[in-house]
C-alpha cells in the first residue's frame, strides 16, 4: 500500500508542477487553487507513504517520478523540446527510480 500511495503522490506532484505554468504567478484564482490542492494532496500522500518506506527512497522516487511526469507533460502538451539529450536524461532518472525500488 505505501508504494501505491507514493505513486499517487507522484502523480499529484506532476499535476501541481505543471499547474504552476497556468497560475500566472498565482494571479489566476482557479488554476492557483487547483495547483495548491494538488500540492497538498501530494505532500500528504508522500507523508503517509514515508511512514512505512525509508524516507530517502520515498523522497527520491516521488521526486523522480514527478520530474519525469512533468518533463513528459511539458513535451506532450506545452511544446517543450524533446531533444535526444533531454530524453536520455529522463531515461536515467527512470533507471534511478527503478533502482531505488529494487534495492
Amino acid at each position: 500500500m505505501p508504494w501505491i500511495l507514493l505513486l499517487i503522490a507522484a502523480f499529484f506532484e506532476t499535476v501541481w508542477a505543471v499547474g504552476l505554468k497556468f497560475t500566472d504567478g498565482f494571479t489566476r484564482f482557479w488554476p492557483s487553487l487547483g495547483t495548491l490542492a494538488a500540492l497538498i494532496a501530494s505532500f500528504v500522500l508522500l507523508g503517509l507513504a514515508a511512514k512505512s518506506l525509508p524516507i530517502g527512497t520515498a523522497y527520491a522516487v516521488w521526486t523522480g517520478i514527478g520530474a519525469v511526469g512533468t518533463v513528459l507533460c511539458g513535451i506532450a502538451f506545452l511544446g517543450d523540446p524533446a531533444t535526444p539529450a533531454r530524453l536520455v536524461c529522463v531515461g536515467l532518472i527512470v533507471l534511478g527510480v527503478l533502482g531505488l525500488k529494487i534495492a
